[in-house]
């Protein structure tokens, strides 16, 4: 294999890649809890960018509060992995990587 072009083909990775990551801060997904208790705004990078609790959960006591959180972050997060899977998928498609 010429390493010039093995060479050429890492540096367009890692161009394809920076691209993706920086196109990844800029993209939010939503996790929304069951019902609407609690709803997390999250960057294709994981970063919190806001989280609005419903106030007829905070009524339900504490125990409400941090399920209704944790589902939407979970939701948020599950979310955010399926949109990272599919920009990085696009920023790596016809590139020759192992399996």
């Amino acid at each position: 294999m010429d390493v010039d072009a093995l060479m050429a083909q890492a540096s367009d990775l890692q161009s394809k890649v920076a691209a993706a990551q920086e196109k990844l801060g800029g993209m939010r997904v939503k996790g929304i809890a069951t019902g609407g208790a609690c709803v997390i705004d999250m960057s294709g990078k994981y970063d919190i960018i806001s989280v609005k609790i419903n106030p007829d959960v905070l009524a339900n006591g504490t125990a409400a509060v941090e399920d209704a959180v944790l589902a939407a972050m979970r939701d948020a997060k599950a979310k955010a992995d399926t949109l990272i899977d599919d920009v990085m998928a696009d920023a790596t498609a016809g590139l020759p990587l192992p399996r």
